[in-house]
């Protein structure tokens, strides 16, 4: 064993592995590449031991630019804090690390300038593909950076931009929990969607809400979005005469906890005055009151396909663009149990 700190090993070259081998410096860097079968066993040996002697760490990066090959898949988000955004990054990143690659993440915290530098360093950085789940306003930039290598969006789509789309069917989702609304005896129902900001997840969930209440005369629809009104907004709900027992719809985690929030400062019953349902599904819903219900989305499923959809591209599959939309589940709490009839 030997007793090199982290800094020496660091400057050990491999020209000082060859010396200390007595080999040629071609021979280690095919012991440390991909052609060691190409050595006979004594060399090898010598070269291994050499290495651990010196305490020899190869530059990955260095190999992989000679290569052309780094190995290194880029992800950028719109909001590292979002826990959707962590969930699926961490299904990217066990995808990744299955398949020997590593990850880059890079967080834009809803800034532009920020995308706009984050891209140019992950284009420095020589990454093989890149995986988006941003607001996507630096088009010109990230269809550059199409032309170059694969990229795959996640759960937003980005404008002119011809791209596999990862995420979840959301018309399919809203059906979901209105008809669980319905069936439960709620009949004025909110949906609490954070704005817009041309987020395409939260504009077809938004449309799919009206188009649901469209098709069902029972139910009687609204929407507010979160912001520094929202408790005023809900409070007018409440207060407001309707056509049965009412219910919030929480289109993402973050308005989930903005509305029990604001709820809260109300001094609502939960869940008896109002009910609750929840696109997503976090950790803190099983401990407000008796239970949020909630859509789960399949996370670490979305972004191992993410990750499998980049994978293909990079293999050279060269087919028509697709869209992998995953179905949520529901999972039935006290939060809409309170009107079941």
């Amino acid at each position: 064993m030997n007793d090199f700190s982290a800094a020496q090993r660091s400057r050990v070259t491999m020209l000082d592995v060859a010396e200390h081998a007595k080999v040629s410096k071609a021979s280690v860097s095919r012991f440390i590449g991909d052609d060691r079968a190409l050595l006979s066993e004594a060399i090898a040996l010598r070269i291994e031991q050499a290495i651990a002697e010196l305490g020899y760490r190869p530059n990955q990066m260095a190999r992989g630019l000679k290569r052309g090959r780094t190995r290194l898949i880029g992800m950028l988000v719109a909001d590292i804090r979002n826990p959707y955004s962590i969930a699926v990054m961490h299904g990217v990143e066990t995808a990744c690390r299955r398949h020997g690659y590593s990850l880059v993440v890079c967080n834009t915290d809803r800034d532009d300038e920020q995308e706009r530098q984050h891209l140019a360093l992950l284009r420095s950085y020589n990454i093989e593909g890149l995986i988006v789940n941003t607001l996507g306003h630096h088009r010109d930039e990230l269809r550059e950076l199409h032309r170059e290598m694969p990229l795959v969006l996640v759960d937003r789509k980005v404008e002119q931009l011809d791209s596999d789309l990862v995420g979840l069917d959301n018309p399919a989702a809203v059906e979901m929990a209105l008809a669980h609304l319905e069936a439960q005896g709620y009949r004025d129902v909110l949906l609490v969607t954070e704005p817009y900001d041309g987020t395409s997840s939260r504009i077809e969930r938004v449309s799919s809400f009206k188009a649901q209440i469209a098709l069902r005369p029972a139910l009687c629809g609204t929407l507010i979005e979160t912001g520094s009104e929202l408790t005023a907004q809900l409070k007018t709900f409440l207060d407001s005469p309707g056509p049965g027992p009412k219910a919030l719809f929480c289109a993402n985690g973050i308005a989930a906890l903005a509305s029990t929030h604001a709820l809260r400062e109300l001094h609502c019953n939960l869940f008896e005055d109002v009910g609750l349902i929840a696109l997503d599904d976090l950790d803190w819903y099983p401990l407000v009151g008796s239970g949020i219900t909630a859509l789960a989305q399949p996370t670490a499923e979305i972004g191992a396909s993410a990750f499998e959809c980049l994978l293909k591209r990079l293999r050279g599959d060269d087919g028509p663009v697709r869209t992998v939309d995953f179905s949520a589940r529901l999972i039935a709490r006290g939060s809409t149990l309170g009107n079941s009839r």
